[in-house]
């Protein structure tokens, strides 16, 4: 399992993914599950992926092939007209990967050896756009109704980011606002840990913004952690106590009859 997340502001995207993968509850290592291409002044993409590891891999490794020989492999990922089109070429790629390596006689993209996709950035001459891309290749985008997508184990970073998103929010906002949400699933389910990759990118840079890895050692992961926990506690404080009241346990219940039944006898 894994949690990624992309989510879309005013002032450009983050990105950002847990890096445990397991095979059994005695055989978990670190693998990155983030990967960006940049081209400078022309492009940026981020690259964010969840499900069977050998499936997300070999669906990278195949995008990166055709982009080292775009003359013998057409389409490359470097060379598309826009993100839809970039989008497009991920989920045909993926589907590609999942036809080839799927049981014989499995008819969907269901099963042990699916994968699923998150893609942003921004080609020069459009806008910052983020898509989530399905087993099947087919992908939504994200817009004001739907900002940002999860693939993984989302439900429990989930309602933190519902609760708090504002598309106005600063990049920084939106990295401590994505940390609590990780803490969140971290706490809840063994299969997300830590490190985290996290990658930002600022609208129109066309290039890499800042990017860094959370591990147990980094105090501002403690200290969002730590400080995430002693806030709900303090707010569960504050709360009112539920009180029992007596009277409503023992209190008998009526019965009023309207006129229509009044006069019928008993039986």
């Amino acid at each position: 399992m894994t949690y990624c997340v992309g989510l879309l502001v005013d002032r450009g995207l983050v990105f950002m993914s847990d890096t445990r993968t397991n095979a059994g509850i005695d055989n978990i290592s670190v693998v990155s599950k983030m990967k960006t291409w940049s081209v400078p002044g022309d492009r940026f993409l981020c690259l964010l992926s969840a499900g069977n590891l050998a499936t997300t891999q070999s669906t990278v490794s195949l995008l990166e092939e055709r982009g080292i020989a775009p003359s013998k492999r057409e389409p490359a990922i470097l060379n598309q007209p826009s993100m839809f089109q970039t989008a497009k070429l991920v989920g045909d790629t993926l589907k590609e990967v999942i036809s080839y390596t799927r049981p014989s006689g499995q008819t969907s993209a269901d099963g042990r050896f699916s994968g699923s996709f998150i893609l942003g950035g921004q080609i020069k001459g459009g806008r910052p756009r983020l898509f989530m891309i399905y087993p099947e290749g087919n992908f939504i985008e994200a817009g004001p109704d739907n900002p940002f997508f999860q693939i993984g184990e989302h439900k429990y970073g989930r309602p933190i980011i519902i609760r708090t998103y504002e598309p106005t929010m600063a990049l920084e906002e939106v990295a401590k606002l994505l940390l609590v949400s990780f803490d969140s699933t971290i706490r809840s389910n063994l299969s997300v840990g830590l490190p985290i990759d996290m990658q930002f990118y600022e609208a129109d840079a066309l290039e890499a913004g800042h990017r860094q890895r959370f591990d147990q050692k980094d105090a501002y992961y403690r200290q969002i952690s730590e400080g995430w926990s002693d806030s709900l506690k303090s707010v569960f404080d504050r709360l009112p106590t539920f009180e029992v009241n007596p009277a409503a346990d023992t209190q008998e219940p009526t019965i009023e009859l309207d006129e229509t039944t009044k006069d019928i006898p008993a039986a």
